[in-house]
């Protein structure tokens, strides 16, 4: 029996999911705030959270951030905030997943099984040598990027575009293929959530973002890393 943390302000909401999930096999914590939210995340022991952005005390994107101070666990974002700069923000605090409200059960399930098959997944255990450009360094064994010999912070979503395609010196990783390992099934359309990403790396580490000689976009398909 998976445990399933649900985080929202609105208590006949927060019922109906207890309700609705419990009759599917899981075990449900819920929380109307991220206080409450933050205890459970601690000592209950959830699989999964479900979080509500917009709550009483403490900001959705806060709760996310401390969570990942000290948890892996998969995150999915339950919010009737619509924009782009709202979803970005959750993401690269930490989130793994973003589903706008209204929804329907049946679409919430099915993003459970993804962040349960995902969260589930065995880890790569070998990792190659640090990978040198000249213009930054990735040392992927210890998830580190430096630039000039400054530590360069990344978000977890572009640690992650960053690793996949460093792993693939040469290759083409396509736009379908990168949306499917970073954000899982259902995603297959997002692909502006790439190009926000890859702007943001670039300029990290591209000594001219505008004209990137590593982190290289080919056109329609998809993108490479030249080393």
């Amino acid at each position: 029996m998976r445990t399933v943390l649900i985080v929202d302000d609105e208590p006949q909401l927060l019922r109906a999911l207890q309700v609705n999930l419990q009759a599917e096999g899981y075990r449900v914590l819920t929380a109307l705030d991220g206080a409450s939210a933050l205890r459970h995340a601690e000592g209950g022991h959830p699989d999964v959270m479900v979080l509500d952005l917009g709550l009483p005390d403490i900001n959705g994107v806060d709760v996310i951030t401390r969570v990942r101070r000290t948890s892996s666990m998969p995150i999915i974002v339950l919010s009737a905030r619509h924009g782009s700069v709202d979803k970005v923000r959750a993401l690269d605090a930490g989130a793994d997943d973003y589903v706008t409200k209204p929804f329907g059960l049946d679409e919430l399930l099915a993003r459970l099984r993804v962040a349960g098959r995902r969260s589930s997944a065995p880890e790569v255990a070998e990792d190659p040598p640090a990978v040198d450009v000249g213009d930054f360094e990735v040392d992927l064994a210890n998830r580190k990027v430096t630039r000039e010999g400054e530590p360069v912070r990344l978000t977890p979503r572009e640690w992650a575009i960053l690793e996949l395609l460093v792993r693939n010196p040469g290759r083409l990783i396509t736009q379908q293929q990168m949306l499917a390992r970073i954000w899982g099934p259902g995603y297959d359309n997002e692909t502006h959530y790439l190009r926000v990403y890859m702007g943001q790396l670039r300029r990290k580490l591209e000594k001219d973002p505008a004209r990137p000689r590593h982190l290289l976009t080919e056109a329609g398909m998809g993108y490479r890393f030249e080393p």
